[in-house]
């Protein structure tokens, strides 16, 4: 794919903006907005001389409580590693730059791009729903996900509760969760998870991208530090709650070569499983992160952009099961190959423990057994 793709700021400084040119959007993953696919009407500024006719929107956070009509959804897809997900937020404020979750906001009709991460969606009435859906008799008891598509301890959690109430739910009925996050706001809910732990009701997997704070904040603006995730892995462990660590995504040229180091202080702080994937840039994410690559990184962007094709057989972006999580070609293997070694040299279990399925009861079956 040709590197004018978009037109790339490659005179930018490596964190910041070239003098004269628009502001860059601090505390934000994403520029722009892209297109969103499902709309037929587009705007456009083309002219600079039409400014007073064009009004930028805020890029500040907006919080859009709504009335969902369902919660958990069946995951299809074999390579994910889950049954069933939930997420009581839709939109993420986090605003990682290569989050394929994304594409999910244009069903929404608003983009992938900065809308994504500034316009948050509440489900307020997620508990109810998840309690609706589990005393409904045909459900056979699997464990669910939090969250599938968006982090379910993003900032919105610290306002609304959203994540805390569903876990509530979940231990009422013995429910078996695993969560993945990548923020250190789950330790408000340590006792929550403790007493579940204990019933290995719940796991945790904690996503860390980097130990490099520089690029740690700016591929993913508003997330927890990598210090602090390790020390969280290390809290939660402390607890007796069964955490992990999710290396992902790997990112050729930007911080693969971190792997070993995230492994080893993970296992060190008391993960005790692991799982990573290959970076794939699907939908409007590739216009993103190809945008954003060249901004924060014009040294580097042409070798990293090509290091990624070389994993997906000339694309960046590839949808077939099985491969589109782990990429295909010398670097994909490299990464493989390099996950494979230090998890085995740390310890780290490839696959979580089970989580027990057997306790679970729906509010008033015991009564009914008299």
């Amino acid at each position: 794919m040709s590197n004018n793709i978009l037109h790339t700021k490659t005179d930018l400084g490596r964190y910041g903006k070239a003098e004269g040119e628009d502001e860059y959007h601090k505390g934000r993953g994403a520029q722009f907005n892209t297109p969103n696919r499902f709309d037929k009407t587009r705007q456009s500024k083309d002219h600079a001389e039409g400014i007073d006719e064009w009004v930028e929107e805020s890029v500040r956070t907006q919080f859009i409580e709504v009335e969902a009509k369902s919660l958990v959804n069946k995951v299809d897809s074999p390579d994910v590693g889950m049954f069933y997900s939930m997420n009581p937020y839709q939109g993420c404020e986090h605003g990682c730059i290569y989050c394929y979750a994304r594409n999910s906001f244009e069903y929404l009709g608003f983009s992938a791009g900065l809308d994504f991460e500034s316009k948050i969606h509440v489900k307020h009435n997620a508990p109810q729903l998840l309690r609706q859906f589990l005393m409904h008799p045909k459900w056979q008891c699997v464990p669910l996900s939090l969250s599938g598509n968006t982090d379910c301890y993003q900032p919105a959690e610290r306002r609304f509760g959203m994540t805390r109430a569903l876990l509530e739910v979940c231990r009422e009925f013995n429910q078996p969760v695993g969560i993945i996050t990548k923020n250190a706001g789950i330790l408000r809910d340590t006792d929550l998870l403790r007493a579940m732990g204990e019933r290995r009701l719940v796991s945790v997997l904690m996503t860390i991208t980097s130990l490099d704070e520089r690029l740690r904040g700016a591929m993913e603006p508003r997330t927890t530090t990598g210090a602090q995730r390790i020390r969280t892995i290390e809290k939660l462990a402390a607890a007796g709650i069964q955490v992990g660590v999710m290396l992902g995504p790997m990112i050729p040229g930007l911080n693969e070569q971190e792997m070993p180091a995230i492994i080893k202080a993970a296992a060190e702080a008391g993960a005790t499983f692991s799982a990573y994937t290959f970076v794939r840039l699907n939908g409007a994410v590739k216009l993103l992160f190809h945008d954003w690559l060249y901004k924060n990184f014009p040294d580097r962007a042409d070798k990293v952009w090509h290091l990624i094709e070389s994993g997906h057989g000339g694309r960046v972006n590839d949808s077939e099961f099985g491969r589109r999580m782990r990429g295909e070609g010398n670097i994909a293997q490299l990464v493989a190959d390099q996950y494979r070694t230090y998890t085995k040299k740390y310890g780290l279990g490839h696959e979580r423990l089970g989580l027990d399925c057997t306790q679970f009861r729906r509010p008033g079956e015991q009564m009914k057994l008299f």
